[in-house]
């Protein structure tokens, strides 16, 4: 092997024209190039690595130093997990935007649930909506664009969006959605603008508003009610037949339809749900405006409304119908006394109610209360679990008077599906579920859908129908009645009879009814649990185990002997977490007793 082979395979140091000159290289390349040597910072550098990594290597086993590594790496994972999942949440959000319910229905953080929230929760969430139209056939054209329903749905509910700019509401808008907070979950109250109540006052129609087509309406008196097909009716509302349902949607100038009290002289006497004499003349009383309530079966606690004005005080009487159980059971407790006023209620004591179930006993003075009330131009129905916080004359200004309104009540804060309502009421026990079944099951025969984009204005097919604003005039009162059949013929979960009568009538007749966001319902009740579930949430009360007193122990000639106490400089009666109190111990003491 010659010089220069080995100078080439080396990497020889050599200069490149004497490599040109020895024939190594080709004598064509006249410009020099210049090879840097390799200097002693490269190795110097990995020397400095190599003792870094030595050095690392040597304080890690540590245990200090390694428990420092873990921390810091632990709050390295846990910064990088916070930044990802708030990235999520924003995106979620932001989809959540798009729906086309969302400025009506404010969402929780959940997508699954939708929650009338405004004010005080995040608006990120998803519908459901079973049976909207797919087909996308030509000839059909496609409904407007989810934002244009979005504004027209978001303008049809928003306070004082109809109002002049000299009234007090006219220029109120709900605030915009506060910043998303996972810890705030479950629907919440959201502002409602209401006039004072002198204003209020002032704005009650001097005369009853017009019934659409309807003018007279009469009811049906049987006081030997026979039962004529295999489903449906009862002794106290009758037995009406499918042929006389289906001619009550018919809707005429004058009407008789089944509607409860179906024996006796008059509603109240001698008919099912019987009234004292006495409370029946005060009930025949003339009043612009009520509020009524009751509790069956000792279900609920009864509560005391709050903010009530003076003139409500005054001119507004508050009704509470009770049972002899639920009579009892506060006598017992002394909330009821002879004067049969508990607060500012006024309770009504029904005797031979006529169903066993609470919960259809409780649908009589809800659904028929201008049967019981035949004097009374508004009424207000809350259930026995709620709280009334907002005057009566503010409540009818709003949701009526404001509206041109004559029955109004809020929607279901979740759902606004016929379908979906009876599978929840199913999954929770509500009702027996077979009897849930024939009831969808009927209604789906009669032509009942999913709910769908395609009938709005219309919302929602779920009512919260735990509080009712009502004119009692001859179209609202058939609409009670109607619905008060249906309940009585199949389930008592008024929600899923609701939007078949609405529909039924509306068909019918040019009227509507007033279904507000549930958020403002919960502006103006506040709602408590029913009675069982406040005793199963109250904390038992433990009993005092009592103090066991033994004999005197002999005298003793022993020493006392006490625990040496070490000084320190906590106060005195301080003392260390799961320290033990050191005792005296006698001499004869308690295992020493002969006694």
């Amino acid at each position: 092997m010659t010089g220069g082979s080995l100078g080439l395979r080396t990497g020889s140091y050599g200069s490149l024209q004497q490599q040109v000159q020895n024939g190594f290289l080709p004598a064509t390349q006249t410009t020099p190039i210049l090879v840097r040597k390799p200097t002693k910072m490269l190795f110097s550098s990995s020397r400095e690595k190599e003792r870094i990594l030595l050095f690392i290597c040597r304080y890690a086993g540590r245990r200090r130093v390694a428990m420092l590594l873990l921390v810091i790496l632990a709050l390295l994972v846990f910064v990088f997990g916070s930044f990802m999942v708030n990235k999520e949440s924003n995106s979620t959000s932001h989809i959540g935007s798009m729906n086309p319910y969302l400025s009506n229905h404010p969402m929780s953080s959940n997508p699954s649930r939708v929650e009338d929230n405004l004010g005080d929760k995040n608006y990120s969430g998803q519908i459901s909506l079973h049976g909207s139209d797919q087909s996308g056939a030509p000839s059909t054209p496609p409904p407007p664009p989810p934002t244009t329903i979005a504004a027209a749905s978001r303008a049809t509910y928003v306070s004082g969006s109809s109002l002049s700019s000299d009234h007090l509401c006219g220029k109120f808008v709900f605030p915009p959605p506060p910043p998303a907070n996972s810890k705030r979950i479950g629907p919440r109250p959201c502002p409602v603008c209401y006039l004072p109540v002198e204003q209020a006052i002032a704005s009650m129609p001097s005369s009853p508003s017009i019934s659409p087509v309807l003018r007279n309406l009469t009811y049906a008196h049987d006081d030997n009610p026979i039962k004529t097909e295999t489903h449906g009716g009862s002794d106290f509302g009758g037995y009406p037949s499918l042929k006389q349902r289906n001619d009550s949607f018919d809707i005429k100038e004058s009407m008789a339809v089944h509607c409860g009290f179906v024996k006796g002289s008059k509603p109240g006497y001698q008919s099912g749900f019987d009234i004292d004499e006495a409370d029946l003349m005060e009930l025949e009383q003339f009043h612009d405006v009520i509020v009524a309530s009751a509790i069956f079966g000792n279900y609920d606690v009864i509560q005391q409304p709050k903010n009530i004005s003076e003139a409500a005080r005054k001119n507004v009487p508050f009704y509470m119908f009770i049972d002899e159980e639920t009579e009892a059971y506060m006598k017992n407790s002394s909330v009821l006394d002879s004067s049969k006023k508990v607060g500012l209620w006024r309770t009504i004591v029904v005797h031979n109610i006529p169903y066993t179930d609470p919960r259809r006993n409780g649908k009589v003075p809800k659904l028929l209360l201008h049967r019981i009330f035949p004097n009374v131009r508004y009424s207000i129905w809350i259930d026995g679990k709620l709280q009334l916080v907002v005057d009566p004359y503010q409540i009818l200004e709003r949701f009526l008077w404001r509206e041109n309104a004559n029955l109004a009540i809020s929607k279901h804060y979740k759902r606004f599906d016929v379908y979906e309502e009876a599978e929840a009421n199913k999954a929770a026990g509500k009702f027996d579920n077979a009897s849930i079944d024939y009831q969808i099951e009927f209604y789906r025969r009669e032509g009942l859908t999913p709910y769908s984009l395609a009938k709005f204005p219309i919302t929602s097919d779920v009512p919260e129908g735990c509080v009712i604003v009502k004119e009692h005039i001859p179209i609202t009162n058939l609409f009670t009645c109607l619905w008060f059949n249906e309940v009585d013929r199949f389930t008592p979960r008024d929600q899923l009879s609701f939007s078949t009568v609405r529909d039924k009538m509306m068909s019918k007749v040019s009227w509507n009814i007033n279904m507000f966001l549930d958020c403002e319902r919960r502006n103006f009740v506040i709602q408590a649990y029913h009675r069982d579930l406040l005793e199963q949430l109250s904390p038992p009360v433990t009993p005092v185990a009592p103090r066991i007193r033994y004999p005197p122990a002999l005298p003793s000639n022993n020493p006392i002997v006490k625990s040496p106490v070490k000084k320190s400089n906590r106060r005195r009666g301080d003392r260390k977490s799961g320290q033990r109190r050191h005792r005296k111990v006698v001499a004869g003491g308690r295992d020493n007793n002969p006694f």
